[in-house]
């Protein structure tokens, strides 16, 4: 009875695209990953539900970082149902809802359990964009003090339009010697010393 049905719960989350219109999501994200998370943000929006599933994919976000699942669920040679327990095994005292249940299934019955962790970053995109969030990536070779990242913030305000807000990520990369790569929306910008050495000798060579 169990296992008919985890079926029925596959064939119709699995087939929803197709018999209704999926609710547009506020960005597009490509490749399988982002048509499995637009799948799961029109399942979530439609239920009124966005804000508690985003919250459900942190908690599978964590679990599949557990050596005690990820070696079971990412692992090709165990089979699917075993992974669709062991997944519903570790999500059934967090009780969550039927569409986290649901993803968690149609992954594993088309064997992309691999990309649960892609699916999610993609989902988590979508709901910033939900927000009015725009995500800001920024590298510098060392860790920016407090003084800088505040001038950092101000100066990023300026690409955003009205009602948008900044979601700064920060991350340090000694290799690329000094100055900042920044990536924020669709634009950007590689201000590092290592790039301008790179032109630097590049165009040394040309002449």
């Amino acid at each position: 009875m169990a296992a008919l049905m985890l079926g029925q719960q596959v064939r119709q989350f699995s087939t929803s695209v197709i018999r209704s219109k999926l609710v547009k999501s506020p960005i597009e994200v490509y490749g399988v990953e982002g048509r499995y998370a637009t799948a799961l943000f029109s399942a979530a929006s439609k239920q009124n539900k966005l804000d508690q599933v985003e919250q459900e994919m942190g908690k599978v976000s964590a679990l599949i970082k557990k050596p005690s699942v990820s070696t079971i669920v990412m692992n090709p040679h165990v089979k699917r149902s075993i992974k669709q327990k062991t997944f519903h095994d570790a999500l059934a005292k967090d009780k969550v809802s039927a569409i986290t249940l649901n993803l968690i299934n149609v992954l594993s019955d088309n064997g992309r359990l691999t990309l649960t962790g892609d699916v999610i970053n993609a989902f988590g995109k979508m709901m910033s964009a939900h927000r009015g969030e725009v995500i800001c990536s920024v590298t510098t070779a060392q860790p920016l003090g407090e003084v800088d990242l505040a001038d950092l913030k101000v100066a990023l305000k300026g690409f955003l339009q009205k009602n948008e807000t900044i979601k700064l990520e920060t991350k340090s990369d000694p290799s690329i010697l000094g100055g900042m790569i920044v990536s924020i929306g669709d634009k950007y910008v590689d201000m590092s010393t290592k790039t301008k050495i790179q032109k630097l000798t590049k165009l040394i060579k040309e002449t």
